[in-house]
C-alpha cells in the first residue's frame, strides 16, 4: 500500500490541472488512470481547442464589443436554471463568467497559450435576447488546438514527475473509493495489462493484479458518459427531447465510460442533473475511425439547406450553428434519427470545419502555409477527404441525381426530389433581393456583418441551384454523443456533497464528471468553448483547495 497527500483519478485536462496545482503547493500527488501513458490528456487531445473568453483582445481586434453583463445574460438565458439543486451550479456559472472575463486569458497566456485571431461565433441561439445563445463571437481557437491547450499542463506534470512530486499510475482502474468513518481515505482497484494501442483506440481490460493507495484526499476527474451509449440512453431526457435515437455515433473514445460516477456515489457523493447532456446533430461517420463507432462533428456555417429524414426543411431556430438542443428536440419530435444538409461546393469550401485536432492539421501543427490554403478555391484537405471517402457524403451535378444518391445512402428511399426541389427553389427566390422573410437568409446576411464570418465562415449568399456554385453536395447527419452537463454535486471549493448537501470529507471532483463545476454549471445548454474552460477552471479550483 502506498500513501500520498492527494490522489487524482483521471489523467485528462481537469486531472492534470488539479494535480499540477496541488503538487506546486508541495503536496505529493498520485494520478491514476485506466488507460496507458499514450492517452495522457484524455479526450481534450482530440478537441478543436476552443475557449470562451469575454472582452478579449482578439474580440476587440475583430471589432466585437463584449462585456461581462452581456455574457451573463447569454449564459443564464441558456442555462435556464430552474431546480432547487441548481444553487451550486449557478454559483459556479457566476464564478466561471468572472474568470472568463478576468484572469483566465492572462493565466493561460502566461503559460504560453496563444489563439487564432479570428474569433468564431458558435451556438448563436436564434430566438430571444434573453434566451439561449451567444450574442457575439466568443469561440477562441487555440493555436495548436486541443494538444495546444494540454501542452503547458503536460509539461508541468512531467517536470513534477521527474522531481518526484507527481507519480503516474497508468493502467490502474479504480473500482472503489475507500472510506473510514465517513472520510474518503484512498482508492482501490485492478491493475490492467499493458496494451500498446494507439491513442484513442479501445484498450483491453485484462486484469493482472490489484492495488490500494491511501491519501488525505481524492479528486475525481474521470470525465463523462459520452462513450457509453447505454448510460446515455438511461439518462436521456425523454420529457424534453423525446425518445433517444436508435442509432448514434460516438464523439468520444470508449474509455469515456462514466464508471467513476457510480463508484463515487457508492462512497457517499451525490449526482445531480443526470438528464442534462449535450449531443450534436451534425455528426458524420469517420471514414478513418480511431475508436468504436467514431463520429466527427461538422461545425457548419449558416448557409446549408437542412431537412429531416423525410426531406422536410427545418425551421428556425434549427439552423446550422444556432441551437444544438433546439434542433435535436425538433428532430426527435419528427422521429428523425438523422437529417440532411444540402449545399454547394461554394458553401462547403468556406463554411465546413470539422471538429477535432486531427481534422485540423494546419491549426494543430501551427502551419501557416497550410492554414492559408483555407482561403483557396478548394475545400480544406480533411473536408475533401470526407467528400471523397465518407459514407455520408454525396456529390452530384443535379438535384435529382443528388436525391437519388441520398436515398441510396440511407437505404430507405424516403426522399422525394420534387418535394425537395420545391423547398429549395422557394429558398433560392429569397436570394434575389435584399429583403427576405426567410429566417435563414436573414441570418446569413447578419452573419456576414461580422468580419470574421465574411472572411472565413459564411459564403456569399447565392442560389443553391445555381450551376456556377456547384456541384451539389448532400451530407447525412447523425446524432453524435459528446458531453455530460450534469454530474457530481460540488461546492465552490470542489468538495463533493452528500445527499444532505454536506461535503464528503476527503472527496473532491472537477471537470466533466462534476458537470464542469457544481454538478452542472451550464444548466440545460452550453455556449461552446466552455467545456475545456470548465475543466481548466474546476481543475484549478480543486488543486488549489484540496488539503486546505
Amino acid at each position: 500500500m502506498k500513501q500520498f497527500d492527494v490522489i487524482v483519478v483521471g489523467a485528462g485536462l481537469a486531472g492534470l490541472v488539479a494535480a499540477t496545482e496541488a503538487a506546486e503547493r508541495g503536496l505529493k500527488v498520485c494520478i491514476v488512470d485506466q488507460e496507458g501513458r499514450q492517452n495522457l490528456g484524455g479526450q481534450a487531445f482530440w478537441s478543436l481547442g476552443g475557449l470562451f473568453f469575454v472582452d478579449s483582445p482578439e474580440q476587440r481586434f475583430m471589432r466585437v464589443r463584449d462585456s461581462l453583463d452581456l455574457a451573463r445574460q447569454d449564459w443564464f438565458g441558456s442555462a435556464a436554471f430552474d431546480r432547487p439543486e441548481d444553487h451550486w451550479p449557478g454559483m459556479w456559472a457566476e464564478a466561471y463568467l468572472n474568470f472568463a472575463a478576468g484572469e483566465k486569458r492572462a493565466w493561460l497566456h502566461g503559460l504560453g497559450m496563444r489563439w487564432f485571431p479570428v474569433v468564431g461565433w458558435a451556438e448563436r441561439g436564434g430566438s430571444h435576447a434573453h434566451g439561449h445563445g451567444n450574442s457575439v463571437p466568443r469561440f477562441h481557437v487555440t493555436w495548436g488546438t486541443g494538444p495546444g491547450v494540454l501542452a503547458p499542463f503536460v509539461k508541468k506534470a512531467k517536470a513534477l514527475e521527474d522531481s518526484g512530486q507527481i507519480i503516474f499510475k497508468f493502467r490502474h482502474q479504480v473500482d472503489a473509493l475507500d472510506s473510514a468513518n465517513g472520510t474518503v481515505i484512498g482508492v482501490s482497484g485492478t491493475v490492467l495489462g499493458d496494451d500498446p494501442v494507439q491513442r484513442g483506440e479501445k484498450s483491453s481490460r485484462d486484469v493482472i493484479g490489484d492495488f490500494r493507495f491511501e491519501a488525505s484526499a481524492v479528486i475525481v476527474t474521470s470525465g463523462g458518459i459520452g462513450g457509453n451509449h447505454d448510460l446515455v440512453r438511461q439518462n436521456w431526457p425523454v420529457d424534453r427531447l423525446g425518445q433517444p435515437p436508435a442509432d448514434m455515433v460516438c464523439g468520444v473514445p470508449a474509455h469515456v465510460d462514466g464508471r467513476m460516477i457510480g463508484i463515487t456515489e457508492a462512497a457517499g457523493g451525490t449526482v445531480i442533473n443526470r438528464d442534462r447532456m449535450w449531443h450534436y446533430t451534425e455528426g458524420v461517420k469517420n471514414h478513418d475511425p480511431i475508436w468504436p463507432n467514431h463520429g466527427i462533428r461538422i461545425l457548419p456555417g449558416p448557409s446549408s439547406f437542412w431537412c429531416d429524414a423525410n426531406g422536410n426543411r427545418l425551421a428556425a431556430p434549427a439552423m446550422p450553428g444556432f441551437d444544438t438542443l433546439g434542433t435535436l428536440k425538433i428532430l426527435r419530435e419528427r422521429g428523425s434519427d438523422y437529417s440532411w444538409f444540402i449545399l454547394t461546393k461554394a458553401i462547403i469550401k468556406k463554411e465546413f470545419a470539422l471538429s477535432g485536432s486531427e481534422q485540423n492539421p494546419d491549426l494543430t501543427g501551427k502551419n501557416i502555409p497550410l492554414l492559408l490554403k483555407r482561403l483557396g478555391k478548394e475545400p480544406p484537405g480533411p473536408v475533401k477527404a470526407f467528400m471523397e471517402r465518407g459514407e455520408d457524403f454525396a456529390v452530384r451535378d443535379t438535384l435529382e441525381e443528388l436525391v437519388q444518391a441520398m436515398n441510396t445512402i440511407s437505404g430507405e428511399g424516403r426522399l422525394d426530389p420534387a418535394h425537395i426541389r420545391k423547398q429549395i427553389e422557394a429558398r433560392d427566390r429569397e436570394i434575389d433581393n435584399r429583403f427576405s422573410k426567410d429566417a435563414q437568409i436573414t441570418a446569413i446576411r447578419g452573419a456576414r456583418n461580422y468580419l470574421g464570418d465574411k472572411l472565413m465562415r459564411t459564403a456569399k449568399p447565392h442560389r443553391l441551384l445555381d450551376p456556377a456554385a456547384g456541384p451539389l453536395i448532400a451530407v447525412r447527419l447523425h446524432i453524435l454523443t459528446r458531453k455530460t452537463l450534469g454530474g457530481l454535486h460540488t461546492d465552490l471549493n470542489s468538495r463533493v456533497l452528500d445527499g444532505a448537501g454536506h461535503p464528503v470529507p476527503g472527496l473532491y471532483a472537477a471537470g466533466e464528471v462534476a458537470g464542469f463545476g457544481g454538478g452542472g454549471m451550464h444548466g440545460y445548454n452550453a455556449l461552446e468553448g466552455t467545456f475545456l474552460g470548465g475543466c481548466l477552471f474546476s481543475g484549478r479550483v480543486a488543486g488549489r483547495n484540496v488539503g486546505g
